[in-house]
C-alpha cells in the first residue's frame, strides 16, 4: 500500500528537470522531493532538519523510495532546492495534489500576495521575496504561487499566475492591487468571473462606483434593482454588522466600456461596536456577474480566507517569516513545499486538531503521515 502511494506521487514528477549534473546525481531527484515534503509536513524548516528527518525515518522511507545510496545530505537538499525551477516544481506538486483532491467546480478562488520577510538579504542587498498565490477557498488548497520579480509587482505577476491554474467557471477575487483592466480581461478570457476590490489606486473608477452607491443609499435604492444581504456577528466582545449591496451595472455608468464584461457594482458596509465605541468602513467592488446577495457576501468574506487559512498559517504554524534561507530559488521552493504541506494537512479530516498538532502527529506516527500523503 505504501509503495503504491509513492508510485502515484512519482508519476506526477517524471517531467521535473533535475538541475544537477549527471556526476552529482547520487540520490534520485524524487528522493529529495519526497523526503523534503514529508519533513516539512512533520515540522522541518531547514535542510539540516530534512536530513535528520530522513535518517530517523529511514526504515519507513525505504518502503517508498530506493535508498541504495542512503539519505541525501543537507548540502544535497540545499543544492537541489536552490536550483529547481519553482514554476515547474509547483506544477508537478499541484498535479499530484489535485489528483488527490478534486477541485470543486464554480468555487471562489482568492488571489493575494505575501512577503517572506526572512528572505531579505542585507549583505547582498537582495529584497525580501514576495509571492502571489491562488487559494481555492472551498477545498483549502494552494493552487499556485508565483514569485514577484524584484523590479516588478503583483500587477504583472497575477496574469502569469492565472496561466498556471484553471479558472473556468470560477469566481476570482482580488484586492485593489489587482483591479486592472488587463487582469479582468485575462480572467474573462480564461472562462472565469471576477470580483475586484476598488480603491483610490483607480481614482476615476472609485469615484464613479462610490458616487453611484452614495446616490442610491440616499433614496434607499429606489432607482435600481439592488440585491442586499446582511449578517451579524459577536466575537470576544466585538459586535459586527455587515451589509452587502450588489446592483446591476447602470446604463449610464461612465466607465462601462472600459472594463471587460462588467455587469455589476458592489458595496459592503461594516459597522463594528466594541466597548461602547463604533467604527464603520465602506468598500466597493466591480463584478463580471450579477450575483445574488448571499453569493456576493460569500465572495467578499471568503476572499479573506487566503489571509486566515493560508498566510496566517504560514506565518504562525510554519514560521515562514522566520526562515533564513536566501540562496537562489531555495526560498521560493521552500515556500512552495510549505503551501503543499498545508494543503495536504488541511484536507486530512480524520484528525480534527489544529495544523500544528497534525504536524506533530505526522512526525510521531507514520501511519498518519501516510494518510496525509494519500489524501484519505
Amino acid at each position: 500500500m505504501c509503495a503504491n502511494r509513492c508510485a502515484s506521487i512519482i508519476e506526477h514528477f517524471v517531467e521535473l528537470e533535475d538541475p544537477r549534473a549527471d556526476r552529482t546525481q547520487q540520490h534520485p531527484l524524487i528522493n529529495v522531493v519526497v523526503i523534503g515534503l514529508c519533513a516539512v509536513i512533520c515540522g522541518a524548516q531547514y535542510f539540516t532538519e530534512m536530513e535528520e528527518f530522513g535518517k530517523n525515518k529511514r526504515d519507513w522511507l525505504s518502503k517508498l523510495l530506493d535508498l541504495t545510496n542512503g539519505i541525501p545530505s543537507h548540502d544535497t537538499f540545499n543544492g537541489v532546492f536552490a536550483r529547481l525551477k519553482p514554476e515547474q516544481f509547483e506544477r508537478c506538486l499541484l498535479s499530484w495534489i489535485t489528483a488527490l483532491h478534486e477541485i470543486s467546480q464554480g468555487q471562489i478562488l482568492a488571489i493575494d500576495g505575501k512577503t517572506m520577510r526572512g528572505s531579505y538579504d542585507r549583505t547582498d542587498g537582495k529584497a525580501a521575496l514576495h509571492m502571489v498565490s491562488a487559494w481555492a477557498t472551498q477545498n483549502h488548497l494552494s493552487l499556485a504561487s508565483l514569485v514577484v520579480d524584484e523590479k516588478s509587482n503583483e500587477i504583472t505577476a497575477i496574469p502569469r499566475l492565472l496561466e498556471l491554474i484553471d479558472v473556468t467557471g470560477a469566481l476570482v477575487t482580488i484586492d485593489a492591487m489587482g483591479c486592472q483592466k488587463e487582469i479582468a480581461q485575462k480572467i474573462v478570457d480564461e472562462g472565469g468571473d471576477y470580483v475586484l476590490a476598488v480603491k483610490e489606486n483607480q481614482p476615476k473608477l472609485y469615484e464613479a462606483v462610490s458616487d453611484f452607491f452614495l446616490e442610491q443609499m440616499e433614496i434607499d435604492f429606489a432607482g435600481t434593482a439592488c440585491r442586499q444581504h446582511a449578517t451579524e456577528e459577536e466575537n470576544h466582545g466585538r459586535q459586527e454588522e455587515r451589509s452587502y449591496y450588489i446592483a446591476p451595472l447602470p446604463k449610464d455608468f461612465p466607465l462601462a466600456k472600459q472594463w471587460p464584461q462588467l455587469k455589476a457594482l458592489g458595496a459592503t458596509v461594516n459597522l463594528a461596536t466594541r466597548n461602547g465605541g463604533e467604527t464603520s468602513e465602506v468598500r466597493y467592488y466591480i463584478l463580471s456577474r450579477y450575483l445574488s446577495g448571499p453569493r456576493f457576501a460569500e465572495a467578499v468574506r471568503k476572499h479573506w480566507s487566503i489571509e486566515n487559512n493560508l498566510h496566517w498559517q504560514l506565518d504562525v504554524t510554519f514560521r515562514e517569516d522566520d526562515l533564513r534561507v536566501r540562496k537562489d530559488h531555495a526560498p521560493a521552493n521552500l515556500s512552495i513545499l510549505m503551501r503543499a504541506a498545508l494543503s495536504l494537512l488541511k484536507n486530512e479530516t480524520s484528525n480534527r486538531r489544529g495544523i500544528r498538532t497534525k504536524r506533530l502527529a505526522a512526525g510521531w506516527n507514520t501511519n498518519y503521515l501516510e494518510k496525509v500523503l494519500a489524501g484519505t
